[in-house]
């Protein structure tokens, strides 16, 4: 078929054809792809953040890390986590010291919910996150791990798709949407996930396949420390006849 054909949809009713719509297939900007359709994890691992596009693109803080999955044939596969003295985590000077899974059936979201950040006593919460993220972003030692709650992400089942928000007082309103694989499915989209306190996160499972996740916290759980924003998506409502049905 010839897209330059005149009346292209001239065998489409009439009454129909106004509402036809072509879906963009170009593509965008780093910058667009990674606020609105998402990109693969491996772009964000790999990335040049000292290049222009990227830094201001990236959320401060934040930071994807490479991993590698080791098929052991007729067996399973063997993939890393992290070591406690090597790589991202050694570098900014984070260990968790609580460890945890998770698993999202198929279908599923974990809506947005984001961990207050720590402001110092006596201190502007705007001045002291852009003292932390923007003037002196590789002084790792100012950071409060011990009093916020920092989370590091690792998928070992499934994929799914990550929307990390920034709503930290005074940093730019940044947004990183991404998708990665789990260890079952071994890619270069295998990553690692440092998630800052004040970046609200939501995951969705991409496809037919429960995902599982194992994370871990600089802090103990705390119920506290976790703030929900927009999280009705986790709530499935009862059908409408079972609830007129109880309120009987």
């Amino acid at each position: 078929m010839n897209g330059n054909e005149e009346n292209l949809w001239q065998g489409i009713d009439a009454g129909v054809r106004g509402g036809l719509t072509t879906r963009d297939y170009r593509a965008a900007s780093f910058t667009r792809e990674l606020l609105q359709r998402g990109v693969d994890a491996s772009e964000l691992a790999t990335a040049d953040r000292s290049q222009p596009e990227i830094r201001g693109a990236w959320i401060p803080g934040v930071e994807i890390f490479t991993r590698k999955v080791h098929a052991q044939r007729h067996r399973g596969l063997f993939g890393e986590f992290v070591r406690q003295n090597e790589g991202t985590l050694a570098q900014i000077g984070l260990w968790p010291k609580q460890w945890s899974a998770a698993q999202m059936f198929s279908g599923t979201a974990k809506g947005f919910h984001v961990h207050p950040p720590s402001i110092p006593h006596g201190s502007d919460a705007v001045d002291w996150l852009r003292r932390l993220y923007i003037d002196e972003p590789d002084n790792y030692s100012v950071r409060s791990y011990d009093k916020e709650q920092w989370d590091v992400m690792f998928f070992i089942q499934g994929r799914v798709e990550m929307i990390l928000y920034d709503i930290r007082a005074g940093l730019p309103r940044r947004v990183m949407h991404f998708f990665v694989d789990g260890d079952n499915h071994r890619s270069a989209n295998n990553v690692g996930i440092i998630i800052p306190p004040g970046v609200a996160h939501a995951i969705r499972v991409e496809g037919t396949e429960d995902a599982i996740m194992v994370y871990g916290t600089s802090t103990v759980f705390n119920p506290e420390f976790e703030g929900r924003i927009a999280s009705d998506v986790e709530a499935a409502a009862l059908p409408e006849s079972w609830q007129k049905f109880l309120s009987l």
